[in-house]
């Protein structure tokens, strides 16, 4: 951070932030750059709600200050949604009913990714510890672990 200014890049495009460097990421994605798509759950970073990939890694952005985003680089659903990798997830949760609500989804949508960056043909066991820090009181977790499946299956080569 040089000038008081925190660079970063989001979904692929540099980003200036010139506020608090306490702000939460989550709140600065949200409110000043739009993403949406990351939800604000428990502010507690208990659900997962506002998962985000960091430099690749998956966090709950409700738990990162601004002040630590200098050169990192993030991945939001906005993002993700617009890779042949995002489609493929999504695509599997429509096609296994992994969404209901869909208030979790997008975190969900997140922890896939991890998962699938992590290991391309990952097994049940892998994607519960994967996913096991997002929370859905929906679904149940047997249709999201069947999307995962499925896009691991589908999207063979992506990862």
């Amino acid at each position: 951070m040089k000038d008081g200014k925190i660079r970063f890049t989001l979904n692929g495009r540099e980003v200036v932030y010139e506020d608090s460097p306490l702000r939460r990421l989550l709140d600065v994605l949200r409110e000043d750059l739009g993403e949406t798509g990351v939800k604000e759950g428990c502010g507690e970073g208990e659900c997962g709600a506002c998962s985000i990939l960091l430099d690749g890694k998956l966090v709950n952005s409700c738990m990162v200050a601004m002040g630590t985003m200098e050169g990192k680089n993030l991945m939001t659903i906005e993002g993700l949604r617009e890779t042949e990798q995002g489609k493929c997830i999504i695509d599997a949760f429509a096609e296994a009913g992994a969404v209901q609500c869909g208030f979790c989804i997008p975190g969900m949508v997140m922890a896939a990714q991890s998962v699938l960056q992590d290991s391309p043909h990952p097994s049940e066991q892998d994607i519960r510890k994967g996913i096991s820090g997002n929370l859905c009181r929906c679904t149940g977790y047997d249709q999201i672990i069947q999307a995962v499946l499925t896009a691991s299956e589908k999207g063979e080569g992506l990862w």
